[in-house]
């Protein structure tokens, strides 16, 4: 059932108690030319939601499902990472200490908490983010932890006003204090990860948004390519 619409920080606030996926709503919104700038699709829960390369994600009641439409010149690699320091800071903000995994994980104690997926649509992005506040899905060979296992007084409402504020503070930015930030957060930073089957040392992000691997002698450079740690 959809909700009333709100308005929240100057954003459109969609929301829906169930939804397949807030990402498609999105993409369904642009086609149908109704998508305007910092809209908030939210769901209190999905039956479809989806993640990078269309991995399923479990979507049960009472976590953040959310998905902002924002209008952008051009694509922007950046974007990635003012949004992981935004999720990120709206965790320590409710006292976790979160790390943010390449490319767009938050783990708590080496477990996903939360998961992001860009996407473009025309003349939009689409910023999809899941938030494990009361429920996180159980995984074979991925540990997962939710909010409640650290601190249970966080109401999922909290967490999503918190969220709009900092995506607003960070999406407008500048990439320097982004990247050091970033860098700050970054789980594995100067650790041993694999990369296309191969070792090498994660160095950090250089000035245009890549990250830097270094392989032997060599040094690699990756926008959006999944590392294993």
């Amino acid at each position: 059932m959809k909700k009333e619409n709100t308005e929240l920080e100057n954003y459109k606030l969609i929301s829906f108690d169930k939804i397949p996926s807030t990402q498609d709503y999105a993409h369904d919104l642009i086609a149908r030319g109704e998508a305007v700038n910092k809209t908030v699709i939210v769901a209190e829960s999905q039956t479809a939601g989806r993640g990078r390369y269309r991995r399923t994600w479990v979507s049960n009641a009472g976590n953040v499902y959310a998905s902002f439409i924002f209008k952008i010149p051009e694509r922007d690699p950046k974007l990635a990472y003012a949004v992981g320091i935004a999720v990120a800071e709206t965790l320590i903000s409710f006292g976790l200490s979160p790390k943010i995994k390449w490319p767009n994980d938050v783990l708590i104690d080496g477990k996903k908490i939360s998961g992001t997926l860009i996407e473009y649509c025309d003349s939009f992005v689409i910023v999809g983010i899941g938030i494990n506040i009361k429920t996180c899905p159980r995984l074979k060979d991925y540990p997962t932890t939710k909010v409640h296992d650290y601190n249970k007084n966080v109401d999922v409402k909290d967490v999503l006003n918190t969220l709009i504020k900092k995506i607003e503070k960070w999406r407008n930015t500048n990439f320097s204090i982004v990247r050091e930030r970033w860098m700050n957060l970054a789980f594995a930073l100067n650790k041993i990860i694999t990369y296309h089957g191969k070792s090498a040392e994660m160095m950090g992000l250089n000035e245009d948004g890549a990250l830097v691997l270094r392989c032997g002698e060599q040094y690699l450079l990756t926008y959006g390519d999944e590392i294993s740690i």
